[in-house]
């Protein structure tokens, strides 16, 4: 099956608020050892923890390229590490699925999906370009990375929208479902991604593709974020007219300049319903996560990898959540702040369980939690029909 080459908006399709109800839940193996140090072990229990507290509540697709798949099917199915929630269960809430890929963050190389009122999904596949090709990506190779969307809804059974050369990242976009996304400025509008392209024409794929009505252009992200300050990191919808921000009051801080700034612009727009929005402050971490002398001794980079540095400060936020159907899957730290997060969270979603999981290993690899996670909104698909 070809792709659509016709627009999704035209089409009657929108992005959905990732706090809808959805299907499941796309994840990738880890293995790249430039992004997971020694042998991404610690890393790999950390996806596992993420992706158990996930299957509680809808399925997890979860890709691994064949040389790592027996230890992916040992990790989730073996009595050695403990029976999975499909065996708990009896139903198939993680399955594995072989596909290659050059990293494991599901979010920016999967497919966005977009539904319309009759229940029907269909994925898009923008161009990746490693955020920045040959202008300041993170690796030099990512065609695997490339083909990821394409072959996820080929793999699951629906259609998926041609949306190349158009270069844009899971990460860079969070909608409401009901008209409005939000993005950031440092990231969008970055020399590596679309060049040739005003603003305003990249406002306008974003509506074309989306079903958006407004876009909220944040100013910046998470301080050295190296997505170029994906808005995922800083900023997310709880419900239409809420949003978590993250926030710092230390003003010595770079994160509070960016915050506030955020803050600012939240406060003197409105969405795409006229609303006024709500702002819930989530800490960041009460004091910067770097990389230490131990870490930075277990990667191997490749020519043209981006290699990180002992005491580099790495972009934690505890609005890189996940939002699974029965839960909120949040990232700790190690941090005096931890806590606060969970409890926060727990207050702006009463109806859903916590779930707090140690990702500092994920944290080193470049990202966070939502980050590894891609969700698959409800509804119904080629396959089914």
């Amino acid at each position: 099956m070809g792709k659509l080459r016709t627009l999704p908006a035209e089409d009657g399709f929108r992005m959905p608020g990732e706090f809808e109800r959805h299907d499941g839940c796309i994840m990738i193996w880890p293995k790249r050892p430039g992004s997971w140090n020694y042998g991404a072990v610690k890393a790999r229990e950390a996806f596992r923890s993420v992706a158990l507290a996930i299957a509680e509540s809808e399925t997890v697709y979860m890709l691994a390229a064949p040389d790592v798949m027996e230890n992916a099917h040992r990790m989730f199915f073996s009595a050695e590490h403990g029976a999975s929630g499909a065996a708990r269960t009896g139903r198939p809430d993680i399955r594995l699925i072989p596909m290659e890929s050059d990293d494991a963050w599901a979010r920016d190389v999967g497919p966005t999906f977009v539904v319309n009122e009759n229940g029907e999904v269909r994925g898009i596949d923008w161009e990746f370009n490693a955020w920045g090709g040959t202008v300041d990506g993170l690796y030099a190779h990512w065609e695997k990375d490339d083909r990821v969307a394409e072959q996820v809804c080929r793999e699951l059974g629906y259609p998926c929208y041609e949306a190349h050369p158009f270069v844009l990242e899971g990460g860079a976009i969070h909608s409401d479902g009901e008209g409005t996304v939000l993005v950031t400025e440092a990231c969008l509008l970055s020399e590596g991604r679309n060049p040739m392209l005003s603003k305003e024409e990249i406002e306008l794929r974003l509506k074309q593709y989306l079903g958006a009505e407004k876009i909220i252009w944040l100013k910046h992200g998470i301080y050295q974020d190296e997505t170029n300050e994906h808005v995922d990191n800083v900023c997310a919808f709880a419900r239409p007219g809420e949003v978590l921000l993250a926030w710092t009051d230390h003003k010595e801080d770079p994160q509070y300049a960016y915050s506030d700034g955020c803050l600012k612009t939240l406060e003197q727009e409105t969405d795409a319903r006229g609303r006024k929005f709500v702002v819930h402050k989530l800490p960041i971490p009460s004091r910067p996560i770097c990389v230490t002398k131990e870490d930075l001794g277990g990667y191997e980079f490749e020519d043209g990898e981006d290699v990180r540095e002992a005491g580099e400060r790495l972009a934690a936020s505890y609005v890189n959540f996940y939002l699974s159907n029965g839960g909120v899957i949040v990232p700790q730290f190690g941090d005096e702040a931890d806590q606060k997060a969970v409890e926060i969270l727990g207050r702006v979603f009463p109806e859903r369980r916590i779930y707090p999981i140690a990702a500092r290993d994920i944290l080193l690899g470049g990202g966070n939690i939502h980050c590894i996670t891609q969700q698959i909104p409800a509804g119904r698909n080629r396959q089914e029909e």
